[in-house]
């Protein structure tokens, strides 16, 4: 059972609708997923982790599908079922 309050994303505020708009636009999906709601209820929280995580996520050494492989092996490894 959630202990979050999802935020809708068609919530009012700019922080918000900017940063879901960039989720959407960045990952190529139609929705935001649930972490990014969550973590809306704090507009602030949630555009620094999206701009971290960004910049994380930016190809360097190790190119991007590498750190997707590597972020899903951990998740999968923690029993996480998000």
């Amino acid at each position: 059972m959630p202990t979050v309050k999802l935020v809708n994303e068609n919530d009012p505020n700019p922080i918000v609708q900017r940063v879901f708009a960039d989720i959407k636009a960045t990952k190529k999906i139609d929705f935001v997923p649930a972490i990014w709601r969550a973590l809306a209820t704090y507009p602030p929280h949630l555009e620094m982790c999206w701009t971290r995580l960004k910049a994380v996520m930016q190809p360097g050494k190790i190119d991007l599908l590498t750190k997707e492989i590597i972020a899903l092996a951990v998740s999968a490894t923690n029993n996480c079922r998000y």
